[in-house]
């Protein structure tokens, strides 16, 4: 199982993304490897946000449509609380609170690998996926 990011999401759908032929390829072995995606109903939210911003709801409603397609965490106030205290923990500036609700979640579900292009993955002790 990979963790879909909301970097990864965005890439797949802008074809102007520098990362999208990236995206594609990656998503493209997710599927032929049988890979189960999972995303968080933090990373939905986060992702609707994005695309509405950037590509509108017609990309919105196309990735909710596609979410089915996916392992569906939903947080928990366990996972919000523990996510909240490694954010507070961390400190860094660009690292968002969705990003440590990844790890939290990652972490009970003993994934290693995430489909992103956010380097914080990395610098938490995450695989990226394809990279």
């Amino acid at each position: 199982m990979i963790l879909l990011d909301t970097s990864a999401v965005v890439a797949l759908a802008a074809d102007n993304d520098p990362e999208h032929a990236r995206a594609i390829a990656h998503m493209e072995r997710a599927g032929r490897d049988g890979e189960e995606l999972l995303v968080h109903s933090y990373i939905v939210v986060e992702t609707v946000a994005v695309l509405q911003r950037r590509l509108g709801n017609a990309a919105v409603l196309a990735f909710l449509d596609e979410v089915p397609r996916f392992v569906l965490h939903w947080i928990t106030r366990e996972d919000h609380e523990d996510a909240v205290a490694l954010f507070r923990e961390r400190a860094r500036r660009r690292l968002s609170l969705v990003d440590c609700t990844s790890f939290v979640v990652m972490r009970r579900y003993g994934i290693t690998q995430a489909f992103t292009f956010d380097g914080d993955f990395e610098r938490e002790g995450f695989a990226l996926y394809g990279g």
